[in-house]
């Protein structure tokens, strides 16, 4: 097995996984151990790619680096598949959590669309039971193990289909039994969150949190649309806000920048951003700016005083963890540990938590960097 040189990255002699870290914008889908696919397809019959969970992983890597979102998706049909019954969510769930505390999250939303993983003859409410059995497995694991984590379910909607109403009555059914908020996942493109208001106008009579995935693979439309018609506290990824800015001059580290109206407005109301450096790279989310991190405009947006958030999106298609997104980030663009907190606290500022909750997580967050 080749060494990660991410493995435990260091910045300023500290090692940035032991760092309390936030995690927002994380697929269940996208985030199984390349040996549990193989254990559960085993179980099933189903064939896969290799039964090594090396070259399995490499296998995930080599597909997702397309440049396409749509090829990128493709790659979930095998997830998926092994993740039809209550045995198999749970323990991806239980896993998941046991993954995230090793990354060094101490808060956590997982999202993960129900609707897709009732081929095993699961009802919608089975399937959102069984991952909470196996997320409260996890953090108790994680608590015997001399660590904290809390994890929150963020129930999706996939937006091609015609269930979303539907799986907004399941997300808020949830609410204190697991479910802190909702989403809208899938091709972007051509599926606009308005496709949706039923959904959304319920959602927001319910008081129910919303993060809507827009600014991927569609551009300002899409970001406008989830904010006037989901009303979304969050944007997933919203990369494409940038889209918004136009710089006008630039000499050495100062940049002179005109705003849109849209982006104006998710800078001044502090619209968290859930980036996924690694995901936008491979998905080909910011083909615009080029092909590699240094063009990212994660960067950018953060010198502007948006509202950004690091996150992995998928782990396993990625072969990522926050961890590596940091120390990715830190290394092409000179981070220090002041900016890691910065991100930190802009998504612990962000969850769907109460205000009481998220004041604890900031000073949780605020006391593991000063130590």
């Amino acid at each position: 097995m080749a060494t990660d040189p991410y493995a435990d990255p260091k910045l300023e002699g500290v090692s940035i996984r032991s760092l309390p870290k936030v995690s927002l914008h994380d697929h269940l889908d996208g985030a199984l151990r390349p040996q549990t696919i193989i254990e559960l397809a085993d179980e099933i019959g189903l064939d896969v790619p290799s039964t090594d969970a090396e070259e399995l992983a490499d296998w995930f890597e080599d597909q997702s680096d397309s440049g396409s979102l749509v090829e990128y998706l493709k790659t979930f049909d095998l997830t998926t598949a092994v993740m039809q019954s209550a045995d198999g969510l749970r323990r991806v769930a239980k896993e998941f959590v046991e993954d995230l505390a090793a990354d060094g999250v101490i808060y956590g939303e997982v999202r993960w669309a129900p609707e897709q993983h009732l081929g095993g003859g699961l009802s919608l409410e089975e399937a959102v039971e069984a991952v909470q059995e196996g997320i409260e497995e996890g953090e108790d694991a994680v608590d015997r193990s001399g660590r904290d984590i809390r994890v929150g379910q963020l129930i999706t909607a996939m937006r091609h289909a015609d269930r979303s109403l539907e799986i907004a009555r399941l997300a808020v059914a949830f609410r204190g039994r697991g479910a802190v908020g909702f989403d809208i996942a899938g091709a972007e493109d051509g599926f606009p969150p308005s496709r949706h208001r039923a959904a959304f106008d319920y959602l927001a009579s319910e008081f129910f949190p919303v993060t809507v995935h827009a600014g991927e693979a569609a551009g300002l439309d899409s970001i406008r649309s989830a904010i006037l018609d989901g009303r979304a506290l969050r944007l997933g990824h919203g990369v494409r806000i940038a889209e918004d800015l136009e710089v006008v001059q630039q000499q050495g580290d100062s940049v002179l920048v005109t705003f849109g109206d849209l982006a104006r407005w998710v800078r001044d109301r502090e619209i968290p951003l859930e980036l996924s450096p690694s995901s936008n790279l491979q998905t080909g989310a910011i083909a615009a700016w080029g092909k590699n991190l240094e063009d990212h405009p994660f960067d950018l947006l953060y010198q502007l005083g948006f509202a950004v958030t690091v996150n992995v999106d998928n782990r396993t298609m990625s072969r990522t963890s926050l961890t590596r997104e940091l120390a990715l980030l830190a290394e092409t663009f000179d981070y220090r540990l002041e900016d890691l907190e910065a991100f930190q606290l802009n998504a612990a500022a962000g969850a769907f938590l109460s205000v009481e909750e998220r004041e604890e997580l900031i000073e949780l967050i605020g006391e593991g960097f000063d130590a």
